[in-house]
C-alpha cells in the first residue's frame, strides 16, 4: 500500500527550482516534470515537515519505505538523484546549513547493458525507409529522422530541437541547426553542452530530400518559432518526441525486425557501431556528449559482448555445454 498524500500545491522554493531546470539549465518538459513528481513523493512522506527541516535521517527512512511498496531499485536511485538534485541547489540558494541527503545510498541498480541493433539490422531498417520515402512527405521526413539519428547518435530531445539553421529573434534562439555546406549538425544538449556533429552522406541525402518536401507540411496556422524547425507534423508544428516515437515503431515492424525499435536504440546503435569500428573511447563519448567517460564505457562492455559471442561460436575449442 502507497502511504505517499497527494501533494498538489508545491512549496515556494521548489516552484523556484523547476523553473531553474526548464530556463537556466534548458531541463526538456518531460525530464522537468519527472523532478516534480519525484519531489512530490518526499513531500507526500512528509507533508508536515517543511523542507528545509528534514532531516538525513528522514531522507533514510524515506529511501527504505517506498522500497517496501516496491519501488525498483532503479527508480529509488532515479528518486534519491533529483532529492540531491534539488538539495544541492536548495543549499546554494536558502543557505541551508546542513544538505539532508548527504551518504544516503539507494539499493544497487543492477548493471544492464544499452539494447543496440546490429549493424545488418541498422541497414534493414533503414532501407525499409528508404523504399517508402519517396510516397509522401511524412514518409520522407521519417526516413530523414532516422537517417539523423543513426548518423549523428542525436538524443530524441535534440532531434526534434534541430532547425533548418541557426536563428534567433526575440525570446527565440535554435537548439539545433543544419550546416548542409559543412556536413554537420549543431546541437546543445543536457547541461547546455554545444556539439558539433559530422552527418553522413546518406543523412544527407535523406534531409535534402525531405527539405524538397517540406513545405508541403507547412500550415498558415504554423507558430511563428516551428516555421525554422527542421522537422514538422502533420499540422504544420514542431514534431513531437511522441510521433517520432509512433513512426519509428511503425518503421520497425514493416522492417520484421524482432526488437522493441524506440529512439534511444538508434543512438545506442550508433555509439556501438562506431567504437566497433574505431575502438576509439573518446571519440565516442565526445559524439555522444557524455560528461562521464563512465557513461561511455558500457559500450566497450557491450562491444565485448559481440566479440565475445564470436568467439563463442568460432573457436573450436570455445565451445561450452549447455
Amino acid at each position: 500500500m502507497n502511504t505517499t498524500e497527494k501533494i498538489t500545491v508545491l512549496p515556494e522554493a521548489v516552484t523556484h527550482w523547476l523553473r531553474y531546470l526548464s530556463a537556466e539549465k534548458r531541463y526538456s518538459t518531460h525530464t522537468v516534470n519527472a523532478y516534480q513528481r519525484d519531489i512530490q513523493i518526499l513531500l507526500g512522506l512528509y507533508p508536515s515537515i517543511p523542507l528545509d527541516k528534514i532531516q538525513n535521517t528522514q531522507i533514510r527512512s524515506a529511501i527504505a519505505r517506498l522500497h517496501s511498496q516496491d519501488y525498483t531499485p532503479r527508480s529509488l536511485a532515479r528518486i534519491l538523484s533529483t532529492w540531491r538534485s534539488f538539495y544541492k541547489w536548495f543549499s546554494i540558494h536558502h543557505h541551508l546549513t546542513i544538505n539532508p541527503t548527504v551518504d544516503v545510498k539507494a539499493p544497487k541498480v543492477p548493471r544492464t547493458l544499452p539494447k543496440a541493433l546490429s549493424a545488418d539490422q541498422a541497414k534493414t531498417l533503414l532501407d525499409t525507409g528508404l523504399n517508402l520515402s519517396s510516397h509522401n512527405p511524412i514518409a520522407a521526413r521519417d526516413q530523414a529522422m532516422f537517417e539523423l539519428f543513426y548518423s549523428s547518435g542525436l538524443r530524441l530531445s535534440e532531434l526534434v530541437n534541430v532547425d533548418i539553421q541557426f536563428h534567433k529573434e526575440g525570446q527565440y534562439e535554435s537548439q539545433g541547426w543544419l550546416d548542409l555546406n559543412e556536413k554537420e549538425v549543431t546541437v546543445i544538449g543536457k547541461g547546455k553542452k554545444t556539439r558539433l556533429l559530422p552527418l553522413g552522406e546518406k543523412a544527407i541525402q535523406a534531409i535534402e530530400y525531405w527539405l524538397s518536401k517540406r513545405p508541403l507540411l507547412l500550415k498558415p496556422s504554423t507558430p511563428p518559432k516551428d516555421q525554422y524547425a527542421l522537422f514538422l507534423g502533420e499540422r504544420g508544428a514542431r514534431i513531437s518526441p511522441r510521433v517520432v516515437q509512433i513512426q519509428l515503431k511503425k518503421l520497425g515492424i514493416k522492417s520484421n525486425i524482432p526488437a522493441n525499435i524506440h529512439p534511444h536504440i538508434l543512438r545506442h546503435s550508433f555509439a556501438s557501431h562506431l567504437l566497433q569500428s574505431s575502438q576509439d573511447l573518446r571519440a565516442v563519448q565526445e559524439l555522444l556528449g557524455h560528461s562521464n567517460i563512465a557513461t561511455t564505457q558500457i559500450y566497450t562492455r557491450l562491444d565485448f559482448q559481440h566479440l565475445a559471442k564470436v568467439y563463442d561460436q568460432a573457436h573450436p575449442r570455445a565451445k561450452r555445454k549447455k
